[in-house]
């Protein structure tokens, strides 16, 4: 088959898909909510007070990022989430059938989901409304940052299967610390975001027939494991309860972008349509973003794979490879051997590059201007702003969903019955490529964001306050509501038995 007939045949797949969407959307998003905690790190100032550059850094990692409060964990920041989404919402509590919570910032490894219900049904009560539904399914999910998007495909599954009557809700959140002095210092965050699920979706239908999933065990990649607590010397100066990731930074990179080109390669494979012609037809992309910088990389280089392997791209492919100084036979011959990143690593160490011709033509390719207009036309939407939120792990691609929503509503960018490509990735290892396909009456669901408020009441840290934060030293008073906070903390190991148990309540 020609390649012109290809392109054409995929445009008009393309089209179809978007106009039996337009008439009837299928189970997915109708609502998106957020919570940001209060305190805030301004990452210019950080600089100053670290001696860095911010014009590297701010361009790289974003402008500054958020911390809990001293009385605020991820199950307060769920609930406070999913609370504001059943109210911009208007959501029946005793019509939502699940409530799944993804994170890896749990600390009660018994309770989950349960937990953030168990302040809802307090603070509905409370208002005068009903609790959430007895026979409501609570589910925790857990896989790194991916957490969040397994939990949607669960949510779609259910309300495609036993669920179709029902809707349920999907909140991810996390808290993204590390040592202070360390690499991943300046990627901190805290947040949770709440997403509403129906059978007809308001904002836009998950496509789970067309989604590409990817894993791999990756040994050295990023790691919580328990008995890094017991060991003397970890984390020595943080005078508190922390959750510092065991983590090698130039191998993780080398993860995620490994396991993003995989989980597309299954969805290409699956959707059988042409990289390229799909490229141009996708409305705007939305990804797992640990810093700024890390989306754009990753797909500078899915898109130098499939030149690679696209026959109709070869000769600009080699020319590519001239352009970077390599030749071209080297560089396809070390694509077609890709290695297991793991034995690599075991092998030539976590710092080691495994693909170093592949990677210089990525280089080269990414200060092209075809890749800086790529970028410019479908990844902005909803940038600008994601650059304040940080890291939020599990909650980062949630996140940038309702800024890009918010963003293409201020901006009269029209996406009904468009298709939005949503990468989702959680290290250790697994991806997911998760296409979905926008409502006609979007922008009425994304009024309802309020990502400014989401924004609002930040309280900006001068280096002494964030420092001693940070540490456990003197901590912040807690901050303003209307929030769910921690009220107490149980200390008995006699009956009635509350060792550790925490208590909640709503702060107005």
């Amino acid at each position: 088959m020609e390649a012109q007939e290809l392109f054409s045949r995929c445009d008009f797949l393309l089209a179809a898909v978007r106009v039996a969407r337009m008439s009837k959307p299928g189970p997915g998003l109708s609502g998106i909510s957020l919570y940001l905690p209060a305190p805030r790190v301004d990452l210019a100032s950080w600089c100053e007070w670290n001696g860095q550059a911010f014009d590297k850094v701010g361009a790289v990692v974003g402008r500054g990022f958020r911390m809990p409060g001293v009385d605020e964990n991820v199950y307060t920041m769920a609930a406070t989430a999913v609370l504001r989404l059943i109210e911009a919402y208007d959501v029946d509590p005793r019509h939502v059938g699940m409530l799944a919570l993804g994170t890896e910032s749990s600390t009660d490894n018994a309770a989950g989901a349960v937990i953030v219900r168990g302040m809802l049904d307090r603070a509905l009560i409370e208002r005068g409304k009903p609790a959430l539904a007895r026979d409501c399914e609570v589910p925790e999910i857990k896989h790194a940052c991916l957490a969040g998007v397994y939990g949607l495909k669960a949510a779609t599954r259910y309300l495609a299967v036993d669920g179709r009557d029902r809707v349920a809700i999907v909140v991810c959140g996390d808290i993204a610390e590390y040592e202070r002095g360390s690499s991943g210092e300046p990627t901190q965050g805290a947040g949770a975001v709440a997403m509403l699920c129906e059978p007809q979706a308001r904002l836009a239908a998950i496509e789970l027939a067309s989604t590409g999933s990817a894993s791999a065990y990756r040994g050295l990649d990023f790691r919580k494991p328990v008995a890094r607590h017991f060991v003397e010397g970890y984390a020595a100066a943080t005078q508190r309860l922390h959750d510092f990731p065991i983590f090698n930074g130039k191998y993780s990179t080398a993860c995620y972008i490994d396991e993003v080109i995989a989980a597309l390669d299954a969805m290409f494979v699956r959707r059988g349509i042409h990289r390229r012609s799909y490229w141009e037809q996708v409305a705007t992309l939305v990804m797992h973003r640990p810093y700024h910088h890390m989306p754009i990389a990753a797909l500078a280089a899915a898109l130098v794979v499939g030149m690679h392997r696209d026959p109709a791209e070869h000769e600009a492919f080699a020319g590519l490879c001239i352009e970077a100084g390599q030749d071209p036979a080297g560089v396809r011959a070390e694509l077609d051997a890709l290695p297991d990143l793991w034995a690599f690593s075991e092998r030539e160490g976590v710092d080691a590059d495994p693909m170093p011709r592949t990677n210089a033509v990525v280089k080269r390719f990414r200060a092209g201007a075809w890749f800086r207009r790529f970028v410019d036309e479908k990844v902005a939407l909803g940038g600008a702003q994601a650059m304040e939120f940080g890291n939020l792990y599990s909650a980062s691609l949630p996140a940038w969903l309702a800024a890009m929503f918010t963003d293409a509503l201020g901006s009269a960018v029209e996406l009904a019955g468009r298709e939005v490509l949503t990468i989702g990735y959680g290290s250790g290892d697994a991806a997911e490529a998760m296409p979905l396909t926008v409502a006609p009456g979007w922008k009425e669901a994304a009024t309802r964001i309020d990502l400014e408020g989401a924004l609002a009441g930040a309280i900006t840290l001068e280096r002494a306050a964030y420092e001693a934060h940070h540490d456990g030293r003197v901590p912040l008073a807690p901050a303003p509501g209307p929030r769910f906070g921690v009220v107490g903390v149980g200390d008995s190991i006699a009956p009635p038995q509350d060792l550790g148990v925490e208590r909640y309540g709503f702060l107005p």
